[in-house]
Order: C-alpha cells, then sequence, then structure tokens
C-alpha cells in the first residue's frame, strides 16, 4: 500500500509514500519544503551544482498528488521556496503550472523559515492554520512548537532500516506528526539526531518510498532494523 492511517484528534489521516500528507474526509492535502530554486539558488552562491530540474521535477510530484487525491484543499507546509526571492524569479511556465493547481480550490501557503512570504502568487499566506477535526482542532505550521495536536515539517526527517538506503520520512509520536521534505533534491536529517531525538523522544518513522514502511524511532536509534508494515483494515505485522 502506498499509504499509511494514524489518528489524530479524531481524524483519520493518511502519511502517503510520495511525502504528502492526506485528510480524506476533508479531501485536506499537505506538502511540507518544496523548496522551489533550490538549484539555483546553491549555483548562484557557488555551491553544489544539483540538477537544474528540480523545481519541474517537484511540480510533476504535486501535479500526480492533485490529480490522484482531487483535494479541495491543499496546504504548503512552508518553504516552499529555498529563499525569499525565489518566488519571484520562478519562471513563468512553473507559475503556469501552480496556477492550474490551484485553481477551483482553497490554496494556503504557509510561512516557513526560508520563505516568509511568497511574492507574486496566488493564494492564502498564513503564519499558521487550525482545522477542526472531531476532537478538537489541528495546528499546522512550520517547525513545532506544542505538545499537538501538531503537523509541522522543516526538519526533513529520514532514517532507514539497517543498510538498507536512506529515505525521507514522517516522524509521529500520536500527539505530532512531523512531515518529510516534498521538493526534489532535498536533504534531511536523520531521526536519531540530537534535535530530533529532543523533539521526538518515542514514536515511529513513517518511511516514504514505494509503500510506507513504519519503523519504531527507539529501533533505528539503537541501529536495529526492526519495521512494522500496516496491512490490510490497519492491521501491521512486524518484518
Amino acid at each position: 500500500m502506498t499509504e499509511y492511517r494514524i489518528t489524530l484528534a479524531g481524524a483519520t489521516l493518511e502519511p502517503r509514500a510520495t511525502g504528502a500528507l492526506w485528510w480524506p474526509e476533508a479531501r485536506f492535502l499537505a506538502v511540507s519544503d518544496l523548496h522551489l530554486g533550490r538549484a539555483a539558488r546553491s549555483a548562484r552562491g557557488g555551491g553544489a551544482l544539483l540538477p537544474p530540474y528540480e523545481t519541474a521535477e517537484t511540480l510533476d510530484r504535486l501535479e500526480a498528488e492533485i490529480r490522484a487525491l482531487s483535494p479541495r484543499i491543499v496546504l504548503s507546509l512552508g518553504d516552499a521556496f529555498d529563499d525569499g526571492g525565489a518566488g519571484a524569479r520562478l519562471d513563468e511556465a512553473a507559475r503556469a503550472r501552480l496556477a492550474v493547481m490551484a485553481a477551483g480550490r482553497r490554496w494556503i501557503w504557509i510561512a516557513g523559515n526560508h520563505d516568509p512570504a511568497p511574492a507574486g502568487l496566488g493564494g492564502e499566506h498564513l503564519a499558521t492554520l487550525d482545522l477542526a477535526a472531531p476532537d478538537g482542532a489541528i495546528a499546522f505550521r512550520h517547525i513545532a512548537a506544542g505538545e499537538g495536536p501538531e503537523i509541522s515539517g522543516h526538519w526533513h526527517p529520514k532514517a532507514r532500516l539497517g543498510r538498507s538506503p536512506w529515505r525521507a520520512c514522517f516522524a509521529w509520536d500520536g500527539r505530532r506528526l512531523i512531515l518529510p521534505a516534498f521538493g526534489a533534491y532535498v536533504g534531511g536529517l536523520d531521526v536519531a539526531s540530537a534535535p530530533l531525538r529532543a523533539l521526538m523522544p518515542e514514536g515511529l518513522a513513517l518511511l516514504t518510498g514505494r509503500q510506507v514502511i513504519a519503523a519504531p524511532l527507539a529501533a533505528l536509534r539503537n541501529g536495529a532494523g526492526t519495521s512494522v508494515r500496516q496491512g490490510a483494515g490497519g492491521r501491521a505485522r512486524r518484518d
């Protein structure tokens, strides 16, 4: 399966294998850390020469999610652009693609630390968003700040099982969910690193890829390769 189901504030959410988050009942799609314009910024600053197609590839991935799910609301959970001027530098083809994706639906840009307010683009620009759920409100913000219910991004969590390749992952502790970076060629922070250990001492990493694979954070941080895959009907099996 390509998604995994969790419950937050009474809402059933699906962290998807693509790194996007889907709330079926609300027809709400969230992605975080697109970092559009990353390759251009790196080249201007004399950094690593990344492939120049990252914006197109990221938009391809976002378009595919929108076609598959037909969301009523799309939320970019901060750092949609790699710096404050990247939105203004976006070429006309990319602007046109975003306009088509946004047409007929609510489109929300949450401010990130890289892009406080993407310039010259439509949609709503907010610092945070609170959405009603069956058992209260869920706060959406770029950087985790509270005890939850809360959904955030920023940290670009990644993990791997044993010696398998690194995968972007969601980090989940039952009250808070941290989304992986959705953008192409965006690096990540190991869930075993000190900042993520302090922020989320316990919980699961939901690894993306062909399917979502859940692994206890404690096992990953101890170098173990144990994982749990969610099967039909929400049942889990241990690998």
